[in-house]
């Protein structure tokens, strides 16, 4: 999906110079021990035979350990509010793996981070303790496929989380060396920053229209003649959306600005359970935000994926 807007150019331009002025380029890795092994050629074709098949033809795996487990659950779950965390502080960058952030809000990411990776190298601290147990049973579910080899001696290091603030600007050496490339940089970067602020709508409205429609139906439909329940998240997934939104956008798209102002306003102080309580409001509110949803719908428009074709190394 895309956006589809009739907005200035000279608009674009200023949230794309704006968001160059005031946001930084971050990147999280994380490294991840991988639980997943392929078998070897002669298992392979050990598994193939009892189907009748050819072994160059199967495609088959072992699980090392059981990942349902609630240490390596916990692990899992720090990785997930990491990836989670880094998202809403953030807006997409078209290049993999990079977002932006605010650049008054780089303590609070490094202190948050910091956080993060002590609570992961705590909770791969419990997962190690229980490692020995984990890889019996392992060897139990897996038969003549356990392999010793396969196993580290401990997970210690074997999971992590790091950031960093990769440069997305031309190298000011170039300026020196090659003023005509720094020049063709610099035209590149700008392109780079159009294209993330058109990545920033694109999410911002693809977000707002799901939020919408899910409330829209919770409040509008019925089951079995009577009203369908909602979630309390239903009405604070909204509210997150504002907050996220006025603290990262760039005023890019004055008719986003106005559908986000509207949704506010038809939800502003209404609490879930007075809409669970209210016939009356609950009408109300769908059908304001219904006519919020039909406007939301004339901004998307189908397009396939960008294609990103990278010159040979």
């Amino acid at each position: 999906m895309t956006v589809s807007t009739g907005r200035p150019p000279t608009q674009r331009t200023g949230a794309a110079d704006q968001m160059r002025a005031t946001m930084c380029a971050t990147r999280v890795s994380f490294t991840w021990f991988g639980t997943r092994k392929t078998l070897s050629t002669a298992q392979k074709a050990q598994a193939a035979e009892s189907f009748g098949a050819e072994g160059d033809f199967l495609s088959a795996g072992k699980k090392l350990l059981d990942t349902k487990h609630p240490r390596f659950k916990a692990v899992t779950s720090v990785r997930n509010r990491t990836r989670a965390y880094w998202a809403s502080l953030s807006l997409p960058y078209p290049e993999p793996g990079i977002r932006l952030v605010r650049q008054d809000t780089l303590a609070t990411f490094q202190d948050q981070m910091s956080v993060f990776k002590e609570e992961l190298d705590e909770a791969v601290a419990g997962l190690d303790e229980r490692y020995a147990a984990l890889k019996v049973a392992a060897e139990e579910r897996l038969g003549s496929l356990y392999n010793e080899a396969d196993y580290p001696a401990s997970l210690a290091g074997m999971f992590d989380v790091s950031w960093d603030f990769p440069s997305v600007e031309p190298p000011s050496y170039l300026q020196q060396l090659n003023p005509e490339l720094y020049e063709q940089e610099c035209r590149r970067v700008q392109a780079r920053f159009d294209e993330a602020v058109q990545m920033a709508e694109q999410a911002f409205i693809e977000e707002l229209s799901q939020l919408v429609s899910h409330l829209t139906e919770r409040l509008g439909g019925h089951e079995d003649g009577k009203p369908k329940i909602f979630r309390d998240t239903a009405v604070g997934n909204l509210r997150e959306f504002f907050n996220r939104f006025r603290a990262l956008n760039v005023r890019s798209n004055d008719q986003l600005d106005s559908l986000v102002s509207q949704c506010r306003q038809v939800v502003d102080g209404v609490q879930p359970q007075e809409l669970r309580d209210n016939g009356g409001l609950r009408q109300q509110v769908a059908t304001q935000l219904s006519g919020v949803q039909s406007v939301l719908d004339g901004l998307l428009v189908d397009r396939p994926r960008r294609r990103i074709i990278r010159s040979p190394k």
